[in-house]
């Protein structure tokens, strides 16, 4: 295994759903897929928020009225491209930071049968420091379900267009 592939984390999954209808449910879909469990405010999180945008918020909003940032769109191209800043220390706190964080790209190609396939990689622990290898182990195990929740909305988006 080199450097590189150590330091990222690599999922793939195939939708249900053509690449503008995946990249939707992915970003401004998030929260009807995202688990109200994975969060990093002190409260209970009623909501998961994409701005669609270059420089737009990634944050939860929770019971107590919090919104509680974890990310930053870094690169928009729908229905291609998607790279988010993970401002998510390996405590599970903010990181405001930009230079400590990590980043999340997703790229959506196009399948024949109005298939998408949805490339993730996580990368740049490095930049977190020591608490890199901890954080890169915790989402190692972490975005394989995560993806999967996401394939079976935007799988039943397509059902309910159908």
């Amino acid at each position: 295994m080199t450097e590189t592939e150590s330091s990222t984390v690599q999922r793939t999954v195939t939708v249900e759903a053509n690449p503008d209808r995946a990249f939707d449910v992915f970003t401004a879909g998030i929260d009807a897929w995202w688990p109200k469990t994975h969060h990093i405010g002190t409260a209970p999180m009623k909501e998961s928020r994409i701005e669609c945008r270059v420089g737009g918020r990634c944050y939860s909003v929770h019971e107590d009225g919090a919104a509680v940032d974890w990310g930053k769109v870094l690169v928009w191209e729908p229905p291609h491209r998607l790279v988010l800043a993970w401002q998510v220390t390996h405590q599970w706190g903010y990181e405001p930071d930009l230079a400590k964080a990590s980043e999340v790209e997703v790229c959506f190609t196009a399948l024949a049968g109005g298939k998408t396939r949805v490339d993730l990689e996580h990368r740049y622990f490095e930049r977190m420091g020591p608490g890199g290898d901890e954080m890169r182990t915790a989402v190692a195990g972490g975005w394989g379900s995560l993806l999967e929740m996401f394939a079976a909305r935007a799988g039943e988006e397509k059902e309910n267009r159908g």
